[in-house]
């Protein structure tokens, strides 16, 4: 697998720990995430923790973006709460933004090693739903 990198987004990485920071509190809110939309916009979300499986931030980001008229993301990131930093994405919302935004950008590493890479380099050999699909006569 060649990973390809591109310019990391690092005005996204503070909004998404300026969320951490102010917004996560105790169990039910640990994790922030952030967006850049293609129009440039910022949107923001936190996880929804709930022992039934609640759903992580970058899922939530999903439907905020969605209420704000976002359907075309760029980039996104997800930052812990208690200044643990960029945290990347679980399986399932690897699969969920890939299906979603096939053409996706990710901001995953700690620290200097932050980079940024497509939603595609996190899910080699990839199941991608829409493929899937029976055209609609």
């Amino acid at each position: 697998m060649t990973t390809r990198t591109h310019d990391v987004d690092h005005e996204l990485i503070e909004a998404a720990a300026h969320v951490a920071r102010t917004r996560c509190r105790g169990d039910n809110h640990t994790m922030a995430a952030a967006a850049r939309a293609q129009d440039g916009r910022i949107v923001t979300a936190v996880n929804a923790y709930h022992f039934t499986g609640g759903p992580c931030a970058e899922l939530v980001l999903i439907g905020a973006a969605a209420a704000q008229g976002v359907y075309a993301l760029d980039t996104v990131v997800a930052v812990g709460d208690r200044d643990r930093g960029v945290v990347p994405p679980c399986g399932r919302c690897r699969q969920v933004l890939l299906d979603y935004f096939p053409a996706l950008k990710v901001i995953v590493g700690a620290g200097d090693r932050v980079r940024t890479v497509l939603i595609t380099d996190l899910l080699p050999e990839s199941y991608v739903w829409a493929d899937h699909q029976l055209d609609a006569e």
